[in-house]
């Protein structure tokens, strides 16, 4: 099988951290592939793995070709994982979840690829997703499961115009799509239940001048035609250029933009889990940027900002229960605690998230992806933070549970006042859940302001581009 696999059926699989070898670099990768199936001689093997990484619109190819894979983020890493797919021209092409960490241009001109590749190599390729809008944009026809049956078959145009089971229709009523607030998302029997907002009050967070450079060796690949690696100059790399904004209490700001382009890197240095070069950082009067990261998780400020990550499996102890996750802020920060009253105060987090009673004695291998997202969420507000972090936190989730937990979320900031860095690539998830936006690109603010305004009637030439690449199923015509 091992000269079947990759050559002549090959696949993009969902979590792209999990696919890639944490110990080998993004070339020797690509390598692996090429060299397995003779793909390319030794003396172009890394040009050709170059070329692969740029087909997926990786920017500086030759720098990230020398990467590890934690040093890039989500949505780069599902490039590499795409990258890894195509260059030895498969008969059957699996792609399992293969944008869920792609902002929309991106998106389009990965799937726009795999659909000429498929075309020109008279290639069959198998999508699987929970996006329709993409599935209807892109495919020829369209099966719908439910619980591991087929529910529905037929040509992506007329599932949407005649959908015949109930459960394609509630999957369609909960698609993102412009013009329809979140409570229109929600299942019927949620539908009568107000969605509330609470008031916006004064500025909880606030960042002047944020910078970040990270300083390296050119990559191993130029180094190949020197004498000696080290002769080559170090190269400063900018990943956050000059940051200014702020969050208000109450308040859920939407963070933006192109996989790579900063987004994480802010995110992290906003939680004090790294260090920024220059700036300041001001949380609630005190200038947070000032103490360095180690000293910053001892101190009782820590508590108060919290964050959802962007993977909820990667972020759970797989040794712990539901309830023991959920428990370990409590038991890092308040002190003693009577067994009785831990399990008291990890009932009534699951509560506030709608995580069943039963399911806080299982572990995260036994729980679906929804409810290990409410494991995070309420592990997240267990301390009663006043500004959470939200990493990509519905990008792996079907339409119908992403609607439950936005709704929990909305009615979260309404009820406990906290404020949302909401960081995205999802533009419509970002419309219904966030008052204000922040686009991205190449480490810099492009644009900025309500998020009705910026993504309604867009200034900037990127935040257009960006919009106009979303897909849209038929439903919305």
């Amino acid at each position: 099988m091992c000269d079947v696999r990759g050559r002549d059926i090959s696949m993009i699989f969902q979590n792209p951290r999990a696919a890639l070898n944490p110990i080998r670099r993004i070339g020797q990768h690509i390598e692996d592939v090429l060299r397995q199936h003779v793909q390319a001689g030794s003396f172009n093997i890394g040009g050709n793995a170059i070329v692969a990484l740029r087909q997926v619109r990786i920017a500086n190819p030759e720098e990230r070709y020398d990467a590890y894979p934690f040093q890039l983020s989500g949505g780069m890493c599902q490039r590499v994982v795409i990258a890894l797919a195509l260059p030895c021209r498969p008969k059957l092409l699996n792609a399992d979840e293969p944008t869920t960490g792609l902002e929309a241009t991106t998106q389009n001109a990965v799937v726009e690829m795999i659909v000429e590749l498929t075309r020109k190599r008279g290639m069959s390729t198998i999508l699987i997703t929970h996006d329709l809008s993409l599935a209807a944009a892109y495919c020829d026809r369209i099966v719908v499961m439910e619980k591991g049956r087929v529910v529905e078959t037929a040509a992506s145009a007329d599932i949407f115009k005649h959908s015949v089971h109930a459960y394609t229709r509630k999957l369609m009523r909960a698609t993102p799509r412009p013009g329809i607030g979140l409570r229109d998302l929600l299942p019927e029997d949620f539908a009568a239940k107000p969605i509330k907002h609470g008031e916006l009050g004064a500025p909880l967070l606030t960042v002047a001048g944020l910078v970040k450079e990270y300083t390296r060796k050119p990559s191993s690949f130029f180094a190949r035609f020197r004498k000696s690696a080290h002769d080559l100059p170090s190269v400063p790399i900018r990943a956050v250029d000059g940051l200014n904004f702020e969050i208000r209490r109450g308040e859920s700001l939407g963070l933006v933009g192109e996989s790579g382009c900063g987004k994480a890197t802010t995110s992290m240095m906003l939680m004090r889990l790294l260090d920024q070069t220059a700036g300041t950082i001001i949380f609630d009067g005190q200038d947070i940027g000032a103490i360095p990261t180690s000293a910053f998780a001892q101190l009782a400020l820590r508590p108060r900002i919290q964050m959802v990550f962007q993977d909820p499996a990667d972020s759970l102890n797989p040794h712990y229960t539901a309830a023991r996750a959920i428990a370990d802020p409590l038991m890092r920060f308040c002190g003693a605690m009577t067994a009785s009253a831990l399990r008291a105060r990890c009932e009534e987090l699951a509560a506030m998230v709608g995580l069943p009673m039963d399911l806080l004695d299982r572990f995260p291998h036994q729980l679906s992806g929804g409810q290990k997202a409410r494991v995070g969420i309420a592990r997240a507000i267990a301390l009663k933070p006043d500004l959470v972090v939200l990493d990509e936190l519905t990008a792996a989730l079907d339409v119908s549970v992403q609607a439950l937990v936005l709704k929990l979320l909305a009615d979260l900031k309404a009820s406990l006042g906290m404020s949302y860095l909401f960081v995205s690539h999802d533009l419509h998830v970002v419309r219904l859940i966030c008052d204000q936006v922040i686009v991205m690109r190449s480490g810099r603010i492009v644009e900025q302001g309500l998020a009705t305004d910026v993504l309604d009637h867009p200034q900037a030439d990127y935040t257009r581009e960006l919009i106009a690449a979303l897909p849209r199923a038929p439903l919305w015509d």
